[in-house]
């Protein structure tokens, strides 16, 4: 009698897929179309962490696609895409800035995705806009532009909202790093869609009138120039902070712990967040790959790894933050949909350039 192989093996193939979704946090749909070992993912990143080596690496070891990457910097990448057009290669995008994936999105250089694992793990306001053939990016990792303050000049009264660091009491003593940058403008986006325009302006030229030096250097610096006395309060993002906290050299632990730390508008809208985000490439060659490499990067395994790695936090409630972020306590969060602060930075800069914001 010959051997019934068919069935079995129908079986076990079927049961690899769903114990894979597991692993990978995907759907069985786009496990079931899971490449042969020789199958390769491009990927042009903007994220530069060594941490997220072992992030690739699993997913590698999980699905059997090898990842080549390009790297650059956001505006690098979006140019980059735009310059290659149907020929680009790419297949997987990953920016650090909400307003970058806006941009990337308005110059029609991704596509939707329509994915129920996306939609049940990322929350709505850290996705892309949806015409409903799904979002066109996503957010993976979040981090806060929160406030460090000098406590022996300030109480924490005194910078509790975004609106205090324009006030006349902090004259001379407001460090921060370029209006240009990524970074601030989505901050100043936010506080845009919040105040609306007059508001914010006039916002920008108290932040303007209260600057301690011309802005310079990184979040970083800002939390150093406090530390050090040149500044009374700086905005940072949440992970250079934890950083310092985490660091094995006693000047960085030092640096940490001599400032205040401040979640700002607790009373009214919540702490800005911006996001680390992925999407799918235009031309993606390999979609069903990319997709399930974005599905990846919000299974629990690879929401460790962001927080973990580069002290982000994760977008999958649920996943803890690490260690350090979690020092800071526990705070509120904006509900703004960040597609929508991506879209008011083109207003934001034209408001920096009439303040004289540098």
């Amino acid at each position: 009698m010959p051997i019934p192989t068919a069935r079995p093996l129908r079986t076990l193939r079927t049961l690899g897929v769903t114990l894979a979704a597991v692993v990978l946090g995907t759907s069985p749909a786009a496990q079931a179309q899971a490449p042969s070992p020789d199958r390769v993912l491009n990927l042009y990143s903007a994220r530069h962490y060594q941490t997220d080596e072992a992030l690739y690496e699993n997913f590698t070891k999980a699905t059997g696609i090898r990842i080549n990457r390009v790297e650059a910097d956001d505006a690098g990448i979006l140019a980059r895409l735009k310059a290659e057009g149907t020929a680009s290669p790419a297949d997987v995008i990953l920016l650090v800035d909400a307003a970058r994936l806006w941009r990337g999105e308005q110059d029609d250089l991704f596509q939707p995705v329509k994915s129920a694992v996306l939609e049940q793990r990322i929350p709505a306001q850290l996705r892309g806009s949806d015409a409903g053939q799904g979002a066109q990016w996503f957010g993976v990792s979040t981090r806060v532009r929160m406030v460090v303050y000098d406590k022996t000049r300030l109480k924490p009264a005194d910078v509790d909202s975004y609106e205090k660091l324009a006030s006349p009491q902090l004259k001379g003593l407001l460090c921060v790093r370029s209006g240009s940058h990524p970074y601030n403008l989505s901050l100043f986006g936010s506080v845009l869609e919040h105040l609306g325009p007059q508001a914010t302006e006039d916002w920008l030229k108290g932040l303007v009138a209260n600057l301690a030096r011309q802005p310079k250097g990184g979040d970083t610096d800002q939390i150093k120039g406090v530390a050090s006395g040149e500044c009374g309060v700086a905005v940072t993002n949440s992970y250079y902070l934890a950083r310092l906290l985490r660091s094995n050299n006693p000047d960085d632990k030092a640096v940490a712990e001599k400032v205040g730390v401040m979640f700002p508008n607790q009373a009214s809208w919540g702490a800005h967040v911006n996001i680390a985000g992925a999407a799918v490439a235009r031309n993606a060659k390999n979609r069903a790959a990319a997709v399930q490499f974005v599905e990846y990067l919000v299974s629990d395994a690879a929401q460790r790894y962001f927080a973990d790695g580069n002290n982000e936090f994760p977008v999958v409630v649920g996943v803890a933050p690490n260690a350090a972020l979690a020092s800071l306590g526990r705070f509120k969060t904006e509900t703004v949909p960040i597609a929508k602060v991506g879209a008011n930075t083109v207003q934001v800069q034209q408001m920096l350039d009439r303040v004289g914001f540098k």
